[in-house]
């Protein structure tokens, strides 16, 4: 259940990196492809700012994530997966409600999926 659990953490944690860079660095071509019903496209090159500071708080949910394959204690290593994994869920949750439902499924359901597994690799 760890190494499972550690792979997840991984792939949520790779997600944001790519969500960073699109929303700092690709916000009016990729972003712009990603979000096309979410968004009309005349609103992407004054949101660009916008986009990027977006795209930063996922570099540090990405950040977080990344940290706990630093961590030794198993303990401490849970923990801290266990928030930003939380954090993520609540932002794929809210972004879900506030924008897209898919948001949903490519943010909330892999982060549930790998708490899922911290969870039951902890116990």
């Amino acid at each position: 259940m760890q190494i499972i659990g550690q792979i997840l953490v991984g792939l949520v944690a790779v997600e944001h990196l790519y969500i960073l860079w699109m929303e700092m660095f690709a916000w009016e071509t990729v972003g712009k492809k990603t979000f096309r019903n979410a968004l009309p496209a005349e609103l992407f090159k004054p949101t660009k700012r916008l986009a990027a500071n977006q795209g930063l708080y996922n570099g540090f949910l990405a950040a977080g994530l990344l940290w706990t394959f630093a961590i030794d204690d198993l303990l401490w290593k849970a923990n801290v997966s266990f928030f930003f994994l939380a954090c993520v869920i609540v932002a794929g949750v809210y972004g879900a409600v506030s924008a897209d439902k898919k948001i949903f499924f490519v943010q909330a359901l892999p982060a549930i999926l790998a708490l899922l597994f911290v969870i039951l690799a902890k116990m």
